[in-house]
C-alpha cells in the first residue's frame, strides 16, 4: 500500500517551513515520485545536482549554480539533458539563489517543476529526505493493538474475543502507553527498523468489548498516548489449550513483516491468569535475552553443575 507522493505534496506539507515557491513548471506538480525501498540509497531521493548519479529531487546550491553557469553552451545542454531526462521529478534551487535562465527551458521540455527556496541546501536536503523516505516507504496495516511497554514497541495480536483490548486497557492503567488500536500502520524505514503509528481517525481511541469506544487521552492524560514507536516484539494471545508447552524454555517464533523478522512470544489465555503481569514479564525477559542473559540457559548450567558436583 503506497500513497502517491508528488511535488505538490512537498509544497503543501513543507512549503512554509522551507519557504518553497514554484519558479517554473507549475503545471507538472502532480508528477508522482517513484516508490522508495528501505534498501535504496537515501541519496536516490534527494541530493545535490548530479548528472551522473541522479536523485528524484536535485538540489542546486551556489556551487552547483556556478558549475552550470560556467559551462560552455554545448556542455550545459548535455549536462542538463542528462539531469532532466533521468529519474528527476523536481529541482530545488536553495539559498535564495536565482535559478540559471536555461533551467526554465528544460523544465518545459521535460515537464519537471522547479522550486526556489530561501533555505540552505543542507537543511533542504535533510528535510526533503526525511519527508520522502517516510512517505514512500513500504507500508502495511496489521490487526492488533500497538503499545509501548517498558519502552519497547509491542504489538498485541490474537483471535477476536481473546482480550487484546482488555489487556491493553489494564497495561495503560499500569503506566504503559497506547499507540494504535485495531489497525496500526507500519512502515520499514531502515534495513532493521519498522516504525508503527496510528491512523489519524483512530488516534487516542481504544475499543473495549462491553464498554464501547474509549478516549484514552481524555481518561488517562497525555502521558498515556505515544504517537509512534519502533516495532520490536509481538505478543500473540492464544487459547491456553492451543499454546505450545515447554516448561523450561520460553517459546519464541518470528513473523515476517515488510521483509523483517519480528520476534513473536505466545501469551496463553485462561481464566484467572493475570495477562498484564505476564505481558510485562514477557517483555522484560525479552529485553534480558537481547542483552545476552538467558534464564533458561542459566538454569540448565546450574543443573549440570549440581549434577557434576553430586557425582564428584
Amino acid at each position: 500500500m503506497h500513497e502517491q507522493i508528488t511535488p505538490l505534496s512537498i509544497l503543501e506539507t513543507l512549503g512554509e517551513k522551507l519557504t518553497l515557491s514554484v519558479w517554473a513548471g507549475a503545471e507538472y506538480l502532480n508528477n508522482p515520485f517513484s516508490h522508495h525501498s528501505f534498501s535504496d540509497d537515501s541519496a536516490s531521493l534527494v541530493g545535490y545536482f548530479n548528472s551522473i548519479h541522479t536523485s528524484q529531487v536535485q538540489v542546486i546550491g551556489s556551487v552547483e549554480k556556478s558549475y552550470i553557469s560556467n559551462l560552455a553552451e554545448a556542455e550545459q545542454e548535455q549536462v542538463l539533458t542528462r539531469m532532466f531526462a533521468a529519474s528527476t521529478v523536481a529541482v530545488c534551487v536553495s539559498d535564495s539563489l536565482q535559478p540559471p535562465a536555461s533551467l526554465e527551458r528544460f523544465a518545459k521540455r521535460y515537464q519537471k517543476p522547479i522550486f526556489c527556496s530561501n533555505t540552505s541546501s543542507t537543511e533542504l536536503i535533510t528535510r526533503l529526505r526525511y519527508f520522502l523516505s517516510h512517505s514512500l516507504a513500504d507500508k502495511e496495516i496489521l490487526h492488533g493493538v500497538f503499545m509501548e511497554i517498558i519502552s519497547l514497541g509491542v504489538l498485541l495480536t490474537g483471535e477476536s474475543g481473546l482480550g487484546k483490548s482488555e489487556l491493553a486497557l489494564e497495561l495503560i492503567t499500569r503506566g504503559h502507553r497506547l499507540i494504535a488500536d485495531d489497525a496500526p500502520e507500519f512502515m520499514r524505514v531502515a534495513p532493521d527498523t519498522i516504525t508503527g503509528k496510528c491512523p489519524p481517525v483512530l488516534l487516542d481511541f481504544l475499543e473495549v468489548r462491553g464498554l464501547g469506544v474509549l478516549n484514552i487521552r481524555e481518561m488517562y492524560g497525555d502521558s498515556s498516548i505515544k504517537l509512534s514507536k519502533y516495532l520490536r516484539l509481538i505478543l500473540h494471545l492464544t487459547p491456553f489449550n492451543q499454546a505450545p508447552e515447554d516448561r523450561l524454555n520460553s517459546i519464541q517464533d518470528t513473523k515476517n513483516i515488510l521483509g523483517l523478522d519480528i520476534p513473536v512470544i505466545p501469551l496463553p489465555v485462561a481464566p484467572g491468569r493475570n495477562l498484564a503481569v505476564l505481558a510485562e514479564a514477557a517483555v522484560r525477559n525479552h529485553l534480558l535475552r537481547r542483552s545476552g542473559h538467558d534464564a533458561s540457559a542459566d538454569f540448565i548450567r546450574r543443573q549440570h553443575k549440581a549434577i557434576a558436583e553430586d557425582r564428584g
